[in-house]
């Protein structure tokens, strides 16, 4: 069939690697801008720094949607494997605790990541599972600490998993403020109130925020928060599709 009968040219070898190239680097740069701007940050911001340009990006990622699934596939896919294990743990308190370690830890790697765990972003195949599996794995640990009386008995799984959002939302500023492992705290002290009532207190890790950390851990949860811009005040491209 010639072009004219309606097949597509040929793409040269070249500019396929070219294609695949771009792709390469939009995502690498997404990844970057993500982790320092959260999931809002502009998409001409990104296309810039990948050194390509707007029509390229939409070439490849039509929505931000897309962009963010390819980003974070992989990084949302290992948080479901934690889980897997955590359900196979014999003692289900252990396997609960470790289970939100391993979450946490993921919500401080980066805001990108944080925001894509304890927000909602529809129409992120990936993040839709992540969020399903997450939900099954708190259901089945709570049922058996409850069943092991490790959990007190009337916490639901959507009481634990709003919760958990809530905190989650604070690990970058905390991270910011009193050191990368500043969640630990917070996150123990929140297990303390989840335990049984036959298992008796236990010390927190780390040391508490002193009162000039809080103000900045405050400051950082705020709207008015400060965002690097690459120069750019996103314009259209910051609403996350392509243009008309």
């Amino acid at each position: 069939m010639t072009v004219g009968e309606g097949s597509e040219a040929p793409v040269p070898p070249r500019l396929r690697r070219d294609a695949r190239r771009n792709r390469e680097r939009l995502v690498e740069a997404a990844h970057a801008v993500f982790a320092e701007q959260g999931l809002e940050a502009p998409l001409d911001v990104i296309a810039r720094r990948a050194g390509v340009g707007n029509a390229t990006l939409y070439r490849h990622f039509p929505t931000r949607a897309a962009l963010v699934d390819a980003v974070f596939r992989g990084q949302l896919t290992g948080t479901m494997q934690a889980g897997e294990r955590a359900r196979r743990a014999a003692d289900a308190w252990a396997g609960l605790a470790g289970y939100l370690d391993a979450v946490f830890a993921t919500l401080a790697a980066d805001r990108g990541t944080n925001d894509l765990m304890t927000t909602r972003l529809p129409d992120v195949e990936t993040l839709d599972a992540v969020h399903a599996h997450n939900r099954e794995t708190v259901d089945v640990l709570l049922e058996r600490a409850r069943a092991q009386s490790g959990v007190r008995a009337d916490v639901t799984t959507e009481d634990l998993l709003f919760a958990l959002a809530a905190l989650g939302r604070a690990v970058p500023p905390l991270a910011a403020a009193a050191g990368p492992d500043a969640w630990r705290r917070p996150l123990a002290l929140f297990l303390e109130g989840l335990r049984g009532p036959a298992a008796g207190p236990r010390p927190l890790p780390g040391r508490p925020l002193d009162e000039e950390e809080l103000g900045r851990v405050l400051g950082e949860m705020g709207p008015h928060r400060t965002r690097p811009t690459d120069g750019s005040s996103g314009g259209a491209a910051a609403g996350g599709t392509a243009p008309a």
